[in-house]
């Protein structure tokens, strides 16, 4: 629009106008003309607001995103850092539980037994020349620890120290084929041999060979190490295992059985390296209290009950009584026989007896009766004497 004098006027007349109608409207307020035209011109208005705001906010919202974007990867990343750290502590608190659980039942047994132990860490499986399961523990010479040493946990016995180094020390397990180890019956002195069976058994069993062939060998007892000079290399009284089954071995001089170790070897964690062991071999004080499963079943199973007879409708029959032996004629046999020979019952004899009459007692001198010589007693005064002698 070209600034001339025409639209000077045209825009003074307007802005007059408009300066009028705002001056009129705020005058009458609620009652104004315009209020009509107000109203229809929000409608309108507040349409085309809502229309705009639909369509410009994802707009806004996609350049805020972009503008956004490396703030919000620098607060993602901070915040998977510390899941992360969060993890680490949550698995090293459960970690702890666990070692201070283990530890507390090692020093537990060797405080059982008397021992004197150094506690050390498995931190690796290693092979070593001439033995194929062993590991390595973080403590060496430099705690006190030597070859030839006894090594336990907190279930029983674990094997020995073969090789050391001022931090760390090389530990051969029970369950290798070149380790021997010394070992006793539970509650005798019947003695053998334990030796390892490998990664073939995968440290489920290991073979006990008692020396003695003709001592009772089941399933069920459980052994303990014998122990040797000093205490080294492995220390009495350790629990080793529990005899699953035995080998059959008809005409050898030994007996050969297979027991589970008391050691999970595939999860060892805390371990103790016996420096001193007891002056008094423990025996089997070491050994855990067995599995009440015995008892249990005795408790379930209820008790047998004799059965009882029906009742018989019958009279009871009376029990024979002893056979007695008295004197006859023909000389002696039961009294019982004779009731059966005679068909009388004792109670018939009894009264019989007792009206047979009585012989006068006469005075007899003292010891046996003599006869005169070339006289012969009769029949009839025997019969009458014995008669006499049974009333």
């Amino acid at each position: 629009m070209r600034d001339t004098r025409r639209a000077r006027l045209i825009l003074g007349l307007l802005l007059a106008v408009a300066l009028v109608l705002i001056t009129i409207d705020h005058r009458q307020r609620d009652d104004s003309l315009f209020e009509p035209a107000r109203s229809a011109a929000a409608s309108l208005f507040g349409v085309a607001e809502r229309a705009g705001t639909d369509v410009a906010k994802p707009v806004g919202d996609f350049i805020d995103t972009f503008a956004s974007a490396p703030e919000s990867k620098r607060r993602l990343a901070l915040l998977r850092a510390e899941n992360a750290r969060l993890r680490q502590e949550l698995t090293a608190h459960s970690l702890d539980r666990h070692r201070s659980a283990e530890l507390t039942r090692m020093l537990g047994l060797s405080g059982l037994g008397g021992y004197r132990v150094v506690a050390a860490q498995v931190i690796a499986r290693r092979g070593v020349p001439g033995f194929e399961d062993a590991v390595e523990i973080d403590a060496g010479t430099g705690d006190g620890i030597r070859s030839e040493m006894t090594v336990l946990n907190g279930d029983g016995l674990v094997g020995r120290v073969v090789h050391t180094s001022p931090a760390t020390s090389t530990v051969v397990l029970l369950t290798d084929p070149a380790s021997s180890a010394g070992a006793r019956l539970e509650g005798n002195s019947q003695v053998g041999v334990v030796t390892g069976l490998g990664p073939v058994a995968g440290g489920r069993l290991i073979r006990f060979r008692l020396l003695d062939a003709a001592a009772p060998l089941t399933a069920g007892r459980r052994i303990v190490s014998f122990g040797s000079q000093h205490g080294m290399p492995y220390a009495p009284g350790l629990p080793v295992g529990t005899i699953q089954h035995v080998e059959a071995t008809p005409g050898e001089l030994t007996r050969v059985a297979y027991a589970k170790p008391f050691v999970d070897f595939t999860a060892l964690d805390v371990v103790g390296v016996v420096v001193r062991a007891p002056q008094r071999d423990p025996r089997d004080a070491m050994l855990p209290p067995p599995p009440p499963v015995a008892s249990k079943a005795r408790a379930a199973t209820p008790p047998a009950t004799t059965p009882t007879a029906p009742p018989s409708s019958s009279p009871p029959t009376a029990s024979p009584t002893p056979s007695t032996t008295v004197r006859d004629q023909g000389g002696e046999r039961p009294r019982a026989a004779r009731e059966r020979g005679s068909g009388t019952s004792r109670q018939p004899v009894r009264a019989r007896r007792a009206r047979m009459p009585q012989r006068p007692a006469q005075a007899r001198p003292a010891g046996p009766r003599q006869q005169p010589a070339g006289t012969r007693e009769r029949p009839e005064a025997r019969k009458h004497d014995q008669a006499g002698e049974r009333t």
